[in-house]
Parts: C-alpha cells; sequence; structure tokens
C-alpha cells in the first residue's frame, strides 16, 4: 500500500490511496426469488430478466451484473431511431463484464484515450448490497460527459451501496450526433422526435428498471434518477418530460442546470453537420447519414457538433419554462454545485492547451458571453483586480453559473421540497482526470482552479474513473457524511436522520443550503477526524449574487 502526504491548509498527516469506505461488508441475507410479486435479494447470481436470464457476479458486500441490454442494438437501420426493444435470448447471458461504451471522440479520461466506434451500446450495470431485502430503494445514476462522452462504467458505486443499502444502477446511453441530431426528416419518421436520443435512451432504461428491478430486490415504486453535469440537465430534461411521469420519485442534479435548445436551433447544428459529413444536397439525406460509418461521424463532429434540443411528444417543451410554470413532474429534488464549477473549464480551454488566457481574450470572451451586460461586468471584475486573465474569467463565470443555479433551486422550491447544497471543500484532491495530470505536468499542479472544480464531488460519492483518491481522513468522514445525506434522500427524499447536521429545505427568504466540507484536525491531535458541514447563507455574498442579480435580463 503506497503512502502519499497530503496538505491541506495546516500540514495532514501521512495517508494511504485506498479508501477505508469499501471495507464494510453486510451479512448476507438467505432470501429467495419468485417470478411475480414482491421480490427479495435472490441467492443465485442468475437472474430471470423480462429479456432474458443474466448471470452476475458476487463481490465483497455486494453482487454485481454488468452489461446488461435495455435496448437493441443502435446501429444501421435503428441509428437515429427512439431505442427499440431487446430481442428475448435463451439459456443464460454473462452479464460479468460492461458492454462496450457508446461511440465517441477520444478525451483526457482514463480509458479514453481512443476514438470509440461501437453502437451496440445500449446497456446498463445493476449493484446490489448483500443486506438488500424486498423493496430496496433504488438510485439509477446518469452520467455526465456533455452529452458528447462517458459511460455507465465510469462509476464505480460499490461503498455508496454499502453504506446505504441501495440499489445502484449506471446507464449508457447515445452521446455526440449520434444521440442529439434533429432533422425534418428524422422528426417525419417519429412522433417521439429528434434531437434527444440518448435522452429517450435513458427512458428506456428508467422503464427496464420498473420492469426488473423487484427481480434484484429492488422497489420501482422508490426510484430516484440523478446525475451530474450532462446527466443532471438530463434529469431536469426528464422532470419536464410527459414521457418520464411516473419513472422515477425523487430526482438529484449534481452541477447542472435546467434549458435545452429550441429545435431550430437543434437542426441548424445538424444541417452544418449534414454538411460536414458530406451529405448535404444528396436525395437521400438519411440514407447517406445511416450509410456513413462511425468514424466519418466523429471526424464530422469535431467540425460541426450538435447538442441536444426540443422535438416530438417526449420533450416539448423547455425544462426552464416548464419548471417555471410548474408544469412538471413533480419530485422532492436535491441540486447544487462545487464552489469553483469554471476554474475546470478555464484550465481545460486555456493553460491545458498552453496557451493561457490573455487581456485581450478575456475582454472578447466577456463581450461575447455577456452582450449588452459586458461593460458592467468588465468594470465589476476588472483585470487589475486578479492575477492572471484567466482567474478573472474563472471568476466572472462561477458568479454567473451561481446566480443562474440559485434562480433554478429558488424556482424549483415554490413547487417541491428541494435541498440545496454547495460542495465547498476547497483543498481537496481533484477529480481523476486532473489527479492524474497533476502528477505529470507542472502546469496542472501550478493552475489556481480557485476551489473544487467541476466532477470534484464525485469521488466522495463513489469511485469515478477506476481511481480512489488520496482523501485524508477529514475527508474520508465527509465522504461518508455525504453518501449518507444521498443515501436518505435516495431512501426517502429527505437527507435528514440522526448524527447529521440538520439540512433544511430551501427557502428563497432565507437563501439557506448545506455548505459540504471536512474539517482540518491537525495531526496527532485528540480529537477525532471529521466533516464540518454546516448550513450557509453565505452562498449569494461569496458569489457576488447581487451584482448579477442587479444586471437587465
Amino acid at each position: 500500500m503506497r503512502a502519499i502526504t497530503v496538505l491541506r491548509g495546516r500540514t495532514r498527516a501521512v495517508l494511504t490511496t485506498v479508501s477505508l469506505l469499501g471495507l464494510g461488508i453486510a451479512a448476507p441475507v438467505a432470501a429467495h426469488s419468485t417470478q411475480t410479486g414482491t421480490h427479495e435479494r435472490p441467492v443465485s447470481t442468475t437472474v430471470q430478466t423480462t429479456a432474458g436470464k443474466v448471470r452476475g457476479a458476487q463481490r465483497t458486500g455486494y453482487d454485481e451484473w454488468l452489461g446488461i441490454p435495455y435496448a437493441a442494438d443502435a446501429a444501421g437501420v435503428n441509428r437515429w431511431k427512439p431505442p427499440q426493444p431487446v430481442t428475448p435470448w435463451s439459456g443464460v447471458r454473462d452479464a460479468g463484464a460492461f458492454s462496450d461504451r457508446c461511440a465517441q471522440n477520444s478525451g483526457w479520461d482514463p480509458g479514453y484515450e481512443k476514438t470509440i466506434t461501437t453502437e451496440d451500446c445500449l446497456a446498463l450495470n445493476v449493484y446490489v448490497p448483500d443486506g438488500a431485502r424486498a423493496r430496496t430503494p433504488v438510485l439509477v445514476w446518469i452520467h455526465g460527459g456533455g452529452f458528447t462522452g462517458g459511460a455507465g462504467q465510469d462509476t464505480n458505486p460499490r461503498k455508496f451501496v454499502e453504506q446505504t443499502g441501495a440499489i445502484v444502477v449506471t446507464v449508457n446511453y447515445r452521446v455526440g450526433v449520434l444521440g442529439t441530431l434533429n432533422l425534418p426528416q428524422l422528426q417525419a419518421e417519429s412522433k417521439d422526435g429528434p434531437g434527444n436520443y440518448g435522452l429517450l435512451d435513458q427512458q428506456a432504461a428508467l422503464r427496464w428498471v420498473h420492469g426488473n428491478i423487484s427481480r434484484f430486490g429492488g422497489d420501482p415504486k422508490n426510484v430516484t434518477v440523478a446525475g451530474q453535469s450532462a446527466g443532471a440537465g438530463s434529469v431536469c430534461d426528464h422532470l419536464a418530460s410527459p414521457t418520464a411521469k411516473g419513472l422515477f420519485a425523487r430526482a438529484g442534479i449534481l452541477s447542472g442546470g435546467c434549458s435545452l435548445q429550441s429545435a431550430a436551433s437543434g437542426q441548424a447544428q445538424s444541417e452544418a453537420f449534414v454538411k460536414a459529413v458530406g451529405c448535404a444536397g444528396t436525395s437521400d439525406v438519411l440514407a447517406c447519414l445511416r450509410g456513413k460509418s462511425a468514424t466519418d461521424l466523429l471526424t464530422a463532429q469535431k467540425q460541426a457538433g450538435v447538442a441536444p434540443s426540443l422535438g416530438g411528444s417526449a420533450f416539448p417543451v423547455n425544462p426552464g419554462t416548464a419548471v417555471r410554470t410548474g408544469a412538471f413532474n413533480r419530485v422532492p429534488v436535491m441540486l447544487g454545485q462545487t464552489n469553483s464549477e469554471r476554474g475546470l473549464f478555464t484550465f481545460q480551454n486555456y493553460d491545458y492547451l498552453g496557451t493561457p488566457m490573455t487581456a485581450a481574450q478575456y475582454e472578447a470572451a466577456v463581450r461575447s458571453a455577456y452582450g449588452a451586460n459586458a461593460d458592467k461586468v468588465l468594470a465589476e471584475y476588472p483585470l487589475g483586480a486578479y492575477p492572471t486573465p484567466g482567474q478573472a474569467w474563472t471568476a466572472v463565470q462561477n458568479g454567473s453559473t451561481s446566480y443562474t443555479r440559485q434562480q433554478l433551486i429558488a424556482t424549483l422550491s415554490k413547487w417541491v421540497p428541494t435541498y440545496a447544497y454547495e460542495f465547498a471543500e476547497s483543498d481537496t484532491p481533484h477529480f481523476t482526470s486532473i489527479f492524474l495530470l497533476q502528477q505529470k505536468s507542472e502546469t496542472a499542479r501550478n493552475f489556481p482552479f480557485g476551489g473544487a472544480i467541476h466532477v470534484d464531488d464525485l469521488g466522495y460519492l463513489w469511485d469515478y474513473l477506476g481511481q480512489t483518491l488520496p482523501y485524508d481522513d477529514d475527508q474520508l468522514e465527509l465522504s461518508h457524511q455525504m453518501i449518507t445525506y444521498w443515501g436518505r434522500f435516495a431512501a426517502s427524499g429527505d437527507p435528514n436522520g440522526a448524527r447529521t447536521p440538520a439540512w433544511p429545505k430551501y427557502r428563497a427568504k432565507t437563501g439557506e443550503l448545506m455548505s459540504l466540507v471536512a474539517c482540518d484536525t491537525a495531526p496527532a491531535s485528540d480529537r477525532p477526524p471529521a466533516a464540518c458541514s454546516k448550513v450557509s447563507r453565505d452562498f449569494g455574498k461569496e458569489h457576488n449574487l447581487g451584482f448579477w442579480a442587479g444586471l437587465p435580463s
């Protein structure tokens, strides 16, 4: 076991790279699975699903079933169609390995070093704790990745499953242009509409959960859908989707918003993509597109990307509008962010590429992003107040993003029980991709991220991208506390309970949210490591929300 010395503010103790949170083992429960009615956790790892039997694997403290198809191969005639039913199989299907990831270009995350071209990827993974009995709460996790990358296997929920006793399901869905293309010709093919095939995949996975999870001991009436970044945006899209009604009882929105671009915008992007891939002007555009290889599509996507957009009966209304009017699937919501969301993107778009932001680029970026309000923003965030233009840009983006998120929190709280938070553990090891990059890059080690960045909170809930990060003992206590909060919310819609600080529902009048942070216990002290999370009213002050609220809309 390799030791690493981590410094957090004051000097910290020597730590190991292995998290102890995954070592708690619940006693196995004798149970049997029937074909109808209420099901307990199966003794055997062979389970009958609606499409056929699957055989999983036993792990320490939990069982797992990996790569279970919930929809048919999305290649060929199924490309750019709503998810199609799986062809049932005979015998027992091995569910001991992940399915292929969905087609996507390469990226900096571990496991994504090469372009992936597989379209037969619509599968999910089920993790069941040893102690699960009938009607166990279920958490369905939707991965992030900007709607262009990622996979269900990025999330290893073992410590969440073992600590909370909940069942966790992770999901693959179509990303990039294969999941988002929006053309009138596609609209004519399906009433569900184009522009959101990846979102339709997620709903198909939720329907699979409703039809099958009781056979694993789960409760189909107690399903929480949650996600981070693009996954969080997906969750809000489902809140507004008529076809998602009844598929989940609670929602978790981590570092994401509530907005889908218009069908017109999606179609404009899609037409640019059609031109880039060489199908513009052909007699049958769809036949041309479906005849292209996944490699050709991904190459063209680099020149002309397409984001999800409104369309059809599944996503007819902008989720932001639905939330404002109360016309959405009303369930309890837990949502929040990290305290320096945008620090990651300043690094990714500038310094990581070897071209730190210049003063001229800062002004141009502000004018592009804030239009008629740009002069006010430049006056409020002058370059002279920051060591670098990049840090000024991070501050601007953190402020405007936090204001948008606070508005969403306040709006949701008018209609449903809403628990808001900010992950404020600024001294945390950054998430896997940045953590690994910092081991070999001085630029990454020295970059001023400004606090906890986008994705940093995920490692506190589960192992992300196959890496257990070197958290210190206080941070491990924060992880335990966060898992407790999320586990309670998944079980009941309320994160509160014994031995954790009381977490009030959000009220616009007070603006109180939970600030999630580790303590800073001195080495060799007589105090045990601990989390120091507390209710805070400082979110507005810390992110200068008064300024952003005063700008003309």
